[in-house]
């Protein structure tokens, strides 16, 4: 990928990054901990000054978390200076929605950070960029062990078989449902699961049951009728026939599986038309809230909302296994080392050794609901404490990232939103929405 970096192009990625972090969602119930920040202007916490024998190592390190991850970020934080005197961490917050933006600009001036966040979806702009850094060699002084991380959330953070991040979990998307509406249903099994058969036509048979057993002001399937959440849908159900990225592995040309792909968006299209989901449902996280919704699919960011949410008895799962194999969406917070102006090898390997603290310690990301990115942390107690986490922490082996394109973000707003809205609306046919959407990648890819 290109490396050189300039501040024209930086500033032609304005628009594109400054995107959601996570992907944003029109109903706005993502609650702002899917890896953005509602905290107006730059925040700057205060380390503790811990002295130990040898020089001090101060870093400063670019987040964009609030709530919920910006309280758990910065205990993690804290206690890594507690426990490493020598080396010195200060967590700058940012606004979400300006992040990728000042790092890019703030890299091109000379005064990045030396430590920061990236999702591994945005990885691809960072490094065509110049941005990052290539970790291997930092990686090997420091001893970090890249054995230790879940290979499909590491895989992804690779280009041409280098390291360029260290991820520290993936928030995919799963599936949530409302206990007292299943059993009220009769669909709810004694082990507090949902009774649900793996397959296309016993999904179908559980949302019908749903219908018909519950009161008429009961959603069966809360749901967004646009954009990302039934895209995300889509993306995973595409994956479960076996489709192959959209994107050709060259990154040059489409390479959309139309006969999976228009299968997969029939399938959500009938779940729509036999009316499971809500129409023009203005906020499809307080349908769920609120007790009127037996079931709905996000991200795992929502857990922590529902746990904090009186007297909601929930549960949460993969989402179902309605084709062939399992897969879904998702995407991973990552630590970055970006491009400084010294490339100080001790501050690297400072930087380094943060980052594979943090993964170590993901019991403590965890608490947002988020999968922690190192198996070993799911044998932890505090981990095995939490409620919710151990349902669902297999599916970081079966999320389908995208190759790494730059063009991935105008794909999915440009080909894959635009007509999979359109099939959703019954305005087009999943074939014809597979041809349009063909050719609107190939556009994109040749701009």
């Amino acid at each position: 990928m290109k490396k050189g970096f300039g501040m024209t192009l930086a500033m032609l990625l304005t628009a594109a990054l400054a995107l959601s972090a996570c992907g944003s969602n029109n109903s706005g119930g993502n609650g702002g901990n899917n890896g953005g920040s509602n905290t107006p202007g730059n925040n700057e916490s205060s380390s503790p000054d811990n002295s130990g024998g040898g020089s001090k190592v101060t870093l400063s390190f670019w987040t964009l978390f609030s709530g919920g991850d910006g309280d758990n970020m910065q205990k993690l934080i804290d206690e890594f200076n507690k426990s490493h005197p020598d080396i010195q961490v200060k967590n700058t917050k940012l606004e979400w929605g300006e992040y990728y933006t000042k790092l890019i600009t703030a890299v091109g001036n000379g005064n990045g950070p030396d430590i920061g966040i990236s999702h591994t979806s945005r990885l691809p702009d960072l490094i065509n960029q110049g941005v990052v850094t290539e970790l291997d060699d930092v990686a090997e002084t420091a001893g970090v062990d890249w054995g230790t991380y879940n290979e499909n959330l590491l895989s992804a953070t690779a280009v041409d078989g280098k390291h360029y991040a260290v991820p520290i979990d993936t928030h995919p998307f799963i599936m949530y449902y409302n206990k007292k509406l299943l059993r009220d249903a009769g669909l709810l099994g004694d082990d507090g699961k949902p009774v649900l058969e793996q397959s296309a036509d016993g999904f179908i048979a559980f949302l019908d049951t749903l219908k018909q057993k519950l009161p008429a002001k009961v959603t069966p399937f809360a749901l967004s009728n646009s954009n990302d959440d039934p895209f995300r849908l889509w993306w995973s159900l595409y994956h479960q026939l076996g489709g192959n990225d959209v994107i050709s592995d060259d990154l040059s040309s489409a390479s959309l599986d139309a006969d999976k792909g228009a299968k997969a968006s029939e399938y959500i299209q009938n779940i729509y038309a036999k009316g499971y989901i809500k129409k023009n449902d203005p906020d499809f996280y307080k349908n769920f809230q609120s007790g009127t919704a037996a079931i709905m699919m996000t991200g795992v960011w929502a857990t922590g909302t529902w746990e904090a949410t009186k007297e909601l008895e929930f549960g949460a799962m993969p989402i179902p296994k309605i084709f062939d194999q399992e897969a879904t969406w998702g995407d991973s917070h990552t630590l970055i080392l970006p491009v400084t102006k010294s490339e100080d090898p001790e501050k690297r390997k400072a930087a380094i050794t943060f980052a594979d603290w943090i993964a170590e310690n993901g019991q403590v990301w965890a608490k947002a609901g988020h999968i922690p990115s190192k198996p070993s942390v799911f044998d932890k107690q505090e981990y095995k404490d939490m409620p919710y986490r151990g349902d669902y922490a297999s599916v970081a082996d079966t999320v389908k990232f995208s190759k790494p394109s730059t063009k991935n973000w105008s794909i999915r707003d440009n080909a894959l939103f635009k007509y999979l809205n359109e099939v959703w609306a019954s305005k087009m046919t999943p074939a014809d929405a597979m041809v349009k959407m063909q050719d609107a990648i190939q556009k994109t890819l040749s701009e």
